[in-house]
């Protein structure tokens, strides 16, 4: 027993449990043995409360939570006014019937406060329960309207784990794995102006996140999202856009496309837009939304989608940005961070947006050094898929300026120790 203490984690994950002694296994212990993990985290923290941009593990340890569960909690975790909506939505009903078959109020009114901050061309809203299946109906619905099946996507994108999602993704590392997937994909590089006449009256639809996330934060130039909007016109293209990672003030914006004076045909969004609960969605025409609705019938669906709970908290979260005008402060914010770390010597440079930021250091063995620091001084900061030389800054919107002081003085501190 005394040996399993001092095991590393990916010696604890080998071991069988079973071969213990009866006896009451840990948390951590469980975990290891009968839970399917995407990978090995050493010395991942239990967490046991959170609450504004804060964590608490078992042992009362504070952490500053600087990834807002991958720009999940935008409002802070446990906002008051999430779980006010949670409770009353709780005391009425939850699931009723697969999504569309019954009018639910929480759909309702959501879909309604969605439409009212989107442009003309976005007045349909369809809801699932993650990223990935929105990106997964925004494929199929570009499919559907344009008879097409070639669909373009570009290099160093990430657009979830499903095979759709996974064909679109913009790395061969990640997808060989489950190869032959989605026929008919073509891949372009990102902010490449020449690479856009690759599209033509063959494309069915091209997906793009308007700033690549986990690339580094990576911002095109407003003329080359311009010139893809005229291109996918011009050929009849369904532009489908991922704010997934981006939406809902992230930027400093709303939504990002803001940025560019370009509207998507289709939007898909997801992580911060329930506020800590589960949903997603991707909103388009009623046009276009309305070709999944006959020949066939069901032309997507969904059992969960749309949960009520999720949307009762998915309507109270984007009350809270509006209201508070955390979207129109998040750059502001983003930029106190720049100021207090980027002249550093070891970083080379911040690609910053909003409060998304990418800080790049000389090499990728500082930044898995650098992680195991601000995990030991009680900071969540985490890393690219396909940025190795740079870790990522998201904080909830809701932090303060005397917060992000002190947390970029961990991080400096952590730097120095380099």
């Amino acid at each position: 027993m005394d040996l399993l203490k001092e095991a590393t984690l990916s010696q604890m994950c080998k071991f069988d449990f079973r071969k213990l002694p009866l006896m009451s296994l840990t948390n951590r212990q469980i975990f290891l043995q009968h839970m399917g993990l995407p990978s090995i985290s050493e010395n991942a923290p239990e967490i046991i409360r959170a609450e504004g941009i804060y964590l608490f593990d078992v042992d009362g340890k504070k952490y500053t939570d600087l990834v807002s569960g991958v720009s999940v909690s935008n409002i802070g975790h446990r906002h008051p006014r999430v779980i006010e909506a949670i409770k009353k939505q709780l005391d009425r009903y939850m699931h009723l019937m697969v999504y569309g078959k019954f009018i639910q109020s929480p759909q309702v009114k959501l879909a309604e406060m969605l439409v009212n901050n989107l442009p003309d061309r976005l007045q349909s809203v369809f809801f699932v329960n993650s990223g990935s299946e929105a990106i997964e109906g925004a494929l199929k619905l570009a499919k559907r309207v344009t008879g097409r099946t070639e669909l373009i996507s570009f290099k160093n994108a990430y657009h979830g784990s499903t095979q759709g999602a996974l064909s679109m993704l913009g790395n061969e590392e990640m997808k060989y794995a489950y190869r032959p997937l989605l026929p008919d994909i073509r891949q372009l590089r990102f902010n490449s102006l020449e690479e856009l006449e690759q599209i033509s009256e063959k494309t069915a639809g091209v997906l793009i996140e308007p700033i690549q996330a986990e690339a580094g934060i990576i911002i095109p130039d407003k003329q080359y999202m311009q010139s893809l909007r005229k291109k996918c016109d011009e050929t009849s293209a369904v532009l489908i856009f991922d704010e997934v990672q981006m939406g809902f003030g992230r930027t400093g914006k709303l939504f990002a496309f803001e940025h560019f004076d370009v509207v998507p045909d289709i939007l898909c969004l997801a992580k911060a837009m329930g506020g800590g609960m589960p949903i997603g969605a991707f909103v388009s025409s009623k046009e276009n939304m309305d070709t999944l609705t006959h020949h066939p019938a069901l032309g997507h669906i969904t059992t969960f989608g749309g949960h009520p709970v999720s949307c009762a908290a998915a309507l109270a979260s984007l009350e809270v940005i509006l209201d508070d005008r955390l979207h129109q402060q998040a750059d502001t914010k983003g930029k106190l961070f720049v100021k207090h770390i980027g002249n550093h010597k070891l970083v080379t440079g911040i690609n910053q947006i909003g409060l998304m930021l990418g800080v790049e250091l000389q090499d990728a063995t500082l930044v898995d050094r650098l992680l195991q620091k601000f995990i030991q001084k009680g900071l969540i900061v985490d890393q690219f898929l396909f940025n190795d030389r740079s870790f990522r800054i998201a904080p909830p919107l809701t932090i303060t300026d005397e917060e992000i002081r002190m947390a970029s003085l961990i991080i400096v501190g952590s730097l120095n120790q380099l």
